[in-house]
């Protein structure tokens, strides 16, 4: 089936900024709260909010097999599980309804009040209900430079590592909208030097520059994805800040893994950007060396190149920007990372969420975590303020942001956002 809501040269006639992360040609989804209280499926075109409940009871998606509440529900699950035709099919309509050159809906002024919403009319909420989530560790250059702060340079990478995509199952009941604040977790760490352990605020939280991507379902249980069918199950991508207490961490993670020092918070953007719309951004995975196992090995381009970046605003300051990365560098891809999850027969549902792992570049100006950026708070980060940063402290706001771009358009995620409260207090609740 043709992409035609890629189609470079479609304008829209609905405003679009020039470098809006939301022309005609993305139509991500998303679920928010009208001004009327009511939870609607909807999209984005620049700076406006489209109600896709109510442009499909209006009869606009006439010709397409829809169930009539397909976009009156408050996740995207059963319309991610109608699979990736009906997703084009809609995309496409949706194009064709906003070009600048059809006036139906245009010229409707009474179907325009109801359909259209600033941004400022809306709340946006979680898109999906994510029944399970999986974090991999997929950048070899953030694996590298983690090992070699624990293990040393020799050790850096794990034997394992450059065999298959690493990853474990974290938390779903704690991943959040963006514009949720979170507080400072507690738990256990072993203070340097000490012979027991103590309770308390962590000390070192971070945040981690990740992307997710969002599946349908795929399988049954016993059936692997291969992994040039992989693509077909993987509706679209998110920004993600998966929250790190570095502290409790290193205290846990042996021999089991994250567990406290990652389960408190995970932050994703709220519009769901397709993988369709990121078709004209497809670029070489990096070389891999050695060659995976068959299962793993894969042809033509599978990962993108999403320039993104994180910056940390300071209580009632100027943001910085501590980073500079990009997609493209994921040592494993998307595909490889579904097969992987899959072929032990694994089971993957509508609305599950595959972390990508923290992403860093090259150079130290392109590492995705406080963690790396400062090496272990070795070399802080000086703010606009004047103040340093060796992790993230109380009342700091990251932001993170990411979007496509070529000679002919431009596709972005819009940005992720989340404030960092001080330590839970019972008082400060009531």
């Amino acid at each position: 089936m043709p992409l035609s809501a890629n189609n470079p040269d479609r304008t829209s006639w609905l405003h679009v900024d020039k470098n809006s992360d939301f022309p005609i040609q993305n139509i991500p989804f998303g679920v928010f709260l009208t001004r009327d209280d009511i939870i609607t499926i909807g999209t984005r075109i620049g700076d406006t909010a489209i109600d896709l409940g109510a442009l499909h009871q209006l009869g606009y998606f006439d010709g397409i097999p829809l169930t009539d509440d397909i976009f009156l529900q408050d996740t995207l699950n059963d319309f991610i599980a109608d699979g990736r035709k009906t997703w084009r099919l809609v995309r496409n309509r949706i194009a064709q309804i906003f070009d600048s050159e059809n006036t139906t809906l245009k010229n409707n002024k009474q179907h325009k009040e109801i359909v259209l919403f600033r941004l400022d009319e809306i709340e946006m909420q979680l898109p999906v209900q994510i029944g399970d989530y999986t974090d991999f560790y997929a950048s070899k250059e953030h694996a590298t430079n983690v090992g070699t702060m624990f293990r040393g340079a020799d050790n850096a990478l794990m034997p394992n590592w450059l065999h298959m995509p690493v990853g474990y199952h974290g938390r779903s009941s704690s991943i959040i909208p963006s514009g949720i604040p979170i507080h400072r977790p507690q738990g256990q760490t072993m203070p340097e030097g000490a012979d027991k352990p103590i309770f308390g605020p962590s000390k070192l939280v971070d945040f981690e520059l990740e992307m997710a991507f969002i599946t349908t379902d795929a399988n049954d249980l016993g059936e692997p994805i291969p992994i040039d069918e992989a693509e077909d199950y993987i509706f679209g991508l998110v920004l993600f800040n998966d929250w790190s207490a570095r502290d409790i961490q290193k205290w846990e993670y042996v021999p089991l893994g994250p567990f406290l020092g990652k389960n408190f918070a995970s932050t994703i953007s709220p519009w769901i950007v397709t993988l369709d719309a990121l078709e004209p951004f497809r670029v070489e995975t990096p070389k891999q060396d050695p060659k995976p196992l068959p299962y793993l090995q894969f042809k033509g381009k599978k990962s993108f190149d999403i320039r993104l970046e994180a910056a940390i605003k300071p209580k009632g300051a100027k943001e910085t920007i501590v980073c500079k990365s990009n997609f493209k560098y994921m040592y494993w891809n998307m595909a490889q990372q579904l097969a992987h999850h899959t072929v032990n027969g694994c089971p993957v549902n509508s609305g599950d969420m595959m972390g990508s792992g923290t992403i860093s570049g090259p150079t130290e100006d392109s590492y995705g975590s406080m963690l790396e950026i400062t090496w272990r708070g070795e070399k802080p980060v000086k703010m606009k303020d004047g103040t340093e940063r060796k992790f993230i402290n109380d009342n700091d706001t990251v932001i993170m942001r990411g979007y496509c771009k070529n000679d002919d358009v431009r596709i972005g995620f819009g940005e992720v956002k989340t404030k960092l409260l001080p330590v839970f207090s019972p008082q400060k609740k009531k």
